[in-house]
Protein backbone atom coordinates (compact mmCIF):
# COMPACT_ATOMS: atom_id res chain seq x y z
CA UNK A 1 0.00 0.00 0.00
CA UNK A 2 1.47 3.47 -1.29
CA UNK A 3 0.89 5.96 1.68
CA UNK A 4 2.56 9.59 2.83
CA UNK A 5 1.73 11.58 6.13
CA UNK A 6 -0.26 15.24 5.36
CA UNK A 7 -2.24 18.19 6.07
CA UNK A 8 -6.08 17.65 4.67
CA UNK A 9 -7.46 20.70 3.41
CA UNK A 10 -11.35 22.05 3.71
CA UNK A 11 -13.37 22.06 0.29
CA UNK A 12 -13.39 25.66 0.60
CA UNK A 13 -9.83 26.35 0.27
CA UNK A 14 -9.37 23.61 -2.56
CA UNK A 15 -11.88 25.56 -4.30
CA UNK A 16 -9.94 28.58 -4.17
CA UNK A 17 -6.86 26.61 -5.05
CA UNK A 18 -9.25 25.26 -7.87
CA UNK A 19 -10.03 28.15 -9.27
CA UNK A 20 -6.45 29.61 -9.53
CA UNK A 21 -5.53 26.48 -10.70
CA UNK A 22 -8.01 26.86 -13.62
CA UNK A 23 -6.61 30.13 -14.89
CA UNK A 24 -3.06 28.92 -14.99
CA UNK A 25 -4.27 26.47 -17.23
CA UNK A 26 -5.24 28.54 -19.64
CA UNK A 27 -1.59 29.79 -20.01
CA UNK A 28 -0.11 26.87 -20.18
CA UNK A 29 0.63 24.56 -23.46
CA UNK A 30 1.12 21.06 -21.11
CA UNK A 31 0.74 20.12 -17.86
CA UNK A 32 -0.40 17.17 -15.50
CA UNK A 33 -3.19 18.72 -13.43
CA UNK A 34 -3.93 18.01 -9.65
CA UNK A 35 -7.46 16.99 -8.95
CA UNK A 36 -9.21 19.26 -6.02
CA UNK A 37 -9.39 16.04 -3.69
CA UNK A 38 -5.41 15.52 -4.08
CA UNK A 39 -4.84 19.49 -3.03
CA UNK A 40 -2.99 18.69 0.77
CA UNK A 41 0.27 19.59 2.45
CA UNK A 42 2.63 16.68 2.45
CA UNK A 43 4.41 16.24 5.71
CA UNK A 44 6.50 12.78 4.73
CA UNK A 45 5.82 10.39 1.72
CA UNK A 46 6.48 6.66 2.92
CA UNK A 47 5.93 4.79 0.01
CA UNK A 48 5.19 1.44 -0.09
CA UNK A 49 4.27 0.24 3.17
CA UNK A 50 3.37 -3.48 4.44
CA UNK A 51 -0.43 -3.39 5.91
CA UNK A 52 0.23 -4.28 9.78
CA UNK A 53 2.75 -1.36 9.63
CA UNK A 54 0.02 0.96 10.29
CA UNK A 55 -0.96 0.53 13.60
CA UNK A 56 2.96 1.41 14.38
CA UNK A 57 2.04 4.55 11.99
CA UNK A 58 -1.03 5.37 13.81
CA UNK A 59 0.50 5.19 17.46
CA UNK A 60 3.59 7.31 16.82
CA UNK A 61 1.36 10.02 14.99
CA UNK A 62 -1.03 9.75 18.27
CA UNK A 63 2.09 10.63 20.44
CA UNK A 64 3.27 13.08 18.08
CA UNK A 65 0.14 14.91 17.81
CA UNK A 66 -0.70 15.12 21.02
CA UNK A 67 2.04 17.40 21.86
CA UNK A 68 1.68 19.69 19.22
CA UNK A 69 -0.42 22.67 19.31
CA UNK A 70 -2.85 23.83 16.44
CA UNK A 71 -1.40 26.45 14.30
CA UNK A 72 -2.70 28.35 11.17
CA UNK A 73 -0.43 29.06 7.85
CA UNK A 74 -1.56 30.96 4.76
CA UNK A 75 -1.15 30.42 0.91
CA UNK A 76 1.95 33.18 -0.27
CA UNK A 77 2.78 32.86 -3.54
CA UNK A 78 3.67 30.70 -6.63
CA UNK A 79 6.81 28.86 -6.97
CA UNK A 80 8.19 25.27 -8.71
CA UNK A 81 11.03 22.97 -9.01
CA UNK A 82 12.30 22.82 -12.47
CA UNK A 83 12.33 20.10 -14.70
CA UNK A 84 14.62 19.62 -18.12
CA UNK A 85 12.50 21.82 -20.07
CA UNK A 86 9.60 22.10 -18.10
CA UNK A 87 8.18 23.03 -14.78
CA UNK A 88 9.07 19.69 -12.64
CA UNK A 89 6.11 20.68 -9.73
CA UNK A 90 4.10 23.71 -10.10
CA UNK A 91 3.52 24.46 -5.90
CA UNK A 92 2.09 27.14 -3.73
CA UNK A 93 3.68 28.88 -1.27
CA UNK A 94 3.08 28.73 2.68
CA UNK A 95 3.70 31.39 5.18
CA UNK A 96 2.21 31.63 8.87
CA UNK A 97 3.58 29.40 11.85
CA UNK A 98 6.29 27.50 9.87
CA UNK A 99 7.84 27.30 13.20
CA UNK A 100 5.12 25.01 13.97
CA UNK A 101 4.80 23.08 11.41
CA UNK A 102 8.52 22.22 10.61
CA UNK A 103 8.28 21.36 14.42
CA UNK A 104 5.42 18.99 13.23
CA UNK A 105 7.16 17.61 10.34
CA UNK A 106 10.56 17.00 12.10
CA UNK A 107 8.94 15.38 15.31
CA UNK A 108 6.87 12.78 12.43
CA UNK A 109 10.27 12.51 11.15
CA UNK A 110 11.81 11.49 14.35
CA UNK A 111 9.34 9.21 15.79
CA UNK A 112 8.85 7.20 12.51
CA UNK A 113 12.48 6.73 12.00
CA UNK A 114 12.08 4.50 15.35
CA UNK A 115 9.48 2.03 12.91
CA UNK A 116 12.11 1.91 10.38
CA UNK A 117 11.28 4.87 7.95
CA UNK A 118 14.77 6.95 6.68
CA UNK A 119 14.05 10.09 7.44
CA UNK A 120 14.52 13.39 4.64
CA UNK A 121 18.07 13.91 3.80
CA UNK A 122 16.48 16.90 1.98
CA UNK A 123 15.44 20.02 4.02
CA UNK A 124 11.88 19.81 4.40
CA UNK A 125 10.23 22.49 1.71
CA UNK A 126 6.66 23.09 2.50
CA UNK A 127 4.55 23.24 -0.60
CA UNK A 128 1.20 22.64 -2.20
CA UNK A 129 1.54 21.08 -5.59
CA UNK A 130 -0.62 21.92 -7.65
CA UNK A 131 0.58 20.43 -11.43
CA UNK A 132 3.37 18.53 -13.08
CA UNK A 133 5.29 18.50 -15.78
CA UNK A 134 4.25 22.19 -16.50
CA UNK A 135 4.93 24.23 -19.42
CA UNK A 136 3.81 28.02 -19.76
CA UNK A 137 3.32 30.33 -22.93
CA UNK A 138 4.05 33.42 -21.32
CA UNK A 139 6.59 34.64 -18.35
CA UNK A 140 6.74 32.63 -15.08
CA UNK A 141 7.30 36.24 -13.46
CA UNK A 142 3.79 37.68 -14.78
CA UNK A 143 2.34 34.15 -13.92
CA UNK A 144 3.65 34.86 -10.33
CA UNK A 145 1.49 37.94 -10.05
CA UNK A 146 -1.50 36.04 -10.82
CA UNK A 147 -1.58 34.90 -7.02
CA UNK A 148 -1.59 38.65 -5.28
CA UNK A 149 -5.67 39.04 -7.17
CA UNK A 150 -6.48 35.54 -4.95
CA UNK A 151 -7.89 35.37 -1.48
CA UNK A 152 -7.68 32.18 -0.07
CA UNK A 153 -8.73 31.06 3.52
CA UNK A 154 -6.41 30.45 6.12
CA UNK A 155 -4.98 26.85 6.25
CA UNK A 156 -5.97 26.01 10.37
CA UNK A 157 -3.74 22.83 11.03
CA UNK A 158 -6.19 21.10 13.20
CA UNK A 159 -4.97 17.24 11.97
CA UNK A 160 -3.06 14.87 10.41
CA UNK A 161 -3.84 12.16 8.62
CA UNK A 162 -2.29 9.00 7.23
CA UNK A 163 -3.24 8.78 3.48
CA UNK A 164 -3.41 5.90 1.34
CA UNK A 165 -2.77 6.89 -2.69
CA UNK A 166 -3.90 4.43 -5.55
CA UNK A 167 -4.32 4.72 -8.93
CA UNK A 168 -7.67 4.02 -10.09
CA UNK A 169 -8.55 4.17 -13.55
CA UNK A 170 -6.76 7.32 -15.19
CA UNK A 171 -6.73 8.89 -11.74
CA UNK A 172 -4.57 8.82 -8.47
CA UNK A 173 -6.74 9.13 -5.43
CA UNK A 174 -5.67 9.64 -1.94
CA UNK A 175 -7.61 8.18 0.74
CA UNK A 176 -7.12 9.02 4.29
CA UNK A 177 -6.51 5.78 6.74
CA UNK A 178 -6.54 7.44 9.77
CA UNK A 179 -6.81 11.18 11.23
CA UNK A 180 -4.67 12.67 14.47
CA UNK A 181 -5.78 15.75 16.24
CA UNK A 182 -3.44 18.16 16.99
CA UNK A 183 -4.26 19.99 20.59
Amino acid sequence: MRTFIAVDFNMELKKEILKLQSNLKELASAGRWKYIDNFHLTLKFLGEIEKSKVQGIKDGLEEVCGNIQKFCLNIDGLSFFPGNNCIRVLWLKLAGDLESLHKLQSEIDIKLEKLGFEREKRRYVPHVTIAQDVRFNTDFEEIKGLVKNYRFAPIEVRSVNLFKSEQIGNKRVYTPITEHKLV
